[in-house]
């Protein structure tokens, strides 16, 4: 086994590393320093999503299943998605409830914090619908983080609170007259 792999086992396995060697005023040798240890890097990306409400204060929106019931939101014009990575290869979308997707002015930032993904709806959401937000791969199979590693799609179901709005029934077509 190389120096490098029993030292990154040490490391791992929380073992004190072994000291660099010294002269005898006790100066560490050039080209010998300690290893620092690996760096992992941040972990796997997790996703929060809020919506704004009409006081300009945001709501989190719980990620949950579908098959756990949809939580309910005020209605909004605005949803933010935020990740703890930036990510690659990936799109968002908002889809209503016939699997329709929604028309939007998005953004997107970047920053070492990660991911902040803005959907301006032109109007609110519709009181009483459901809808749901798809994070997946716009190309392929899979999007990535920054550091490579595959990130699972992300559905997150939701509906907006209050009754149902009822169509409204077809204009009724007048009789032509016969002359």
């Amino acid at each position: 086994m190389s120096f490098a792999v029993c030292a990154a086992a040490l490391v791992v396995a929380g073992c004190p590393k072994p000291s660099a060697p010294t002269d005898d005023a006790g100066v560490t040798a050039p080209g010998s320093e300690p290893d620092v240890g690996v760096d992992a890097g941040p972990g796997p990306a997790s996703f929060t999503l809020q919506s704004m409400l009409s006081d300009a204060g945001l709501e989190t929106i719980p990620l949950v299943g579908e098959e756990e019931g949809r939580p309910l939101i005020d209605p909004t014009s605005t949803l933010e998605l935020r990740s703890t990575q930036v990510l690659r290869n990936y799109r968002v979308r908002l889809f209503d409830e016939v699997d329709r997707a929604m028309v939007s002015d998005d953004t997107a930032e970047e920053s070492p914090a990660g991911l902040l993904y803005r959907i301006s709806l032109p109007t609110p959401l519709k009181t009483g619908h459901k809808y749901t937000l798809v994070i997946d791969a716009q190309t392929g199979t899979s999007m990535t983080d920054a550091q490579g590693r595959e990130v699972a799609d992300l559905r997150i179901p939701f509906q907006v609170s209050g009754e149902k709005e009822k169509p409204q029934p077809p204009a009724k077509k007048q009789k032509q007259r016969r002359r």
